[in-house]
């Protein structure tokens, strides 16, 4: 991972053209009536997690907190809230055997065993069902323990579609109320726009053509993927920070 310090500079939007920063993020919040962006995730290996995340959290300028361990993926994350109620994970395979049964598992442990980066991104939608119901399979049930006992529950879909291209995100749908979300916590850090190797046209098919599109109010760049090493999916995230905008790849 290589986070920087980077000027203000010009960008587009997942709809449209525009420059940040100052753009108010509005998709976050709420009780999720609609599709949004719910956060975006970071693969390491485990023995690469805690200095991971210590390192981005001194670049972003704010600590992120043990989100716990995925019993059924055979993973673990740190979470850090941004601003607007998403969030940014950091994410690692654990020595445990639902690692490999888990399409999860197996996406976290195969993104850390090729070096770490962006894993990819996510989706929240209101009802997953009309998502089960046009990819013609079931989503898989999720659910993690904070140290402090909260149970964390969910629903999610599509990581395999992601594996196979890192472009598209994944589906989830929380059940659990707004205020136990990763992201409802205040935060001084605000997402502020992604560098995306991919085509807003198959976002958009694999989305189901949203009306409210997740990325409307995300500067977005789209790169062509033949000139990013020739894979789709998250080259880098944009952070507005205390500090200034940081740009993590």
């Amino acid at each position: 991972m290589v986070a920087a310090v980077v000027a203000d500079q010009p960008s587009r939007r997942g709809r449209g053209s525009g420059t940040y920063p100052g753009a108010v993020i509005e998709y976050c919040s709420g009780q999720y009536p609609r599709m949004r962006l719910d956060h975006v995730s970071y693969a390491v290996a485990a023995d690469d997690l805690a200095q991971t995340v210590q390192r981005l959290g001194a670049q972003l300028g704010a600590a992120f907190s043990d989100g716990g361990l995925h019993p059924r993926f055979g993973t673990r994350n740190f979470v850090l809230p941004l601003e607007g109620g998403c969030y940014v994970e950091v994410v690692s395979p654990l020595d445990h055997p639902a690692v490999d049964r888990a399409p999860f598992g197996q996406a976290v442990k195969r993104r850390a065993e090729g070096g770490g980066g962006w894993l990819g991104w996510v989706v929240a939608v209101p009802d997953i069902t009309p998502v089960e119901q046009r990819l013609g399979r079931s989503a898989v049930d999720g659910h993690r323990h904070r140290p402090d006992g909260t149970e964390l529950r969910w629903k999610q879909i599509g990581v395999m579609d992601l594996m196979d291209d890192p472009q598209l995100p994944f589906f989830i749908q929380w059940l659990v109320g707004g205020d136990h979300h990763p992201g409802a916590f205040e935060s001084p850090v605000r997402l502020e726009g992604i560098e995306l190797a991919g085509e807003a046209e198959t976002i958009s098919s694999w989305l189901g053509e949203p009306g409210d599109h997740p990325l409307d109010e995300v500067s977005v760049q789209w790169l062509d993927p033949s000139g990013v090493d020739g894979e789709s999916g998250i080259v880098a995230v944009l952070f507005a920070t205390p500090h200034g905008l940081v740009r993590v790849d």
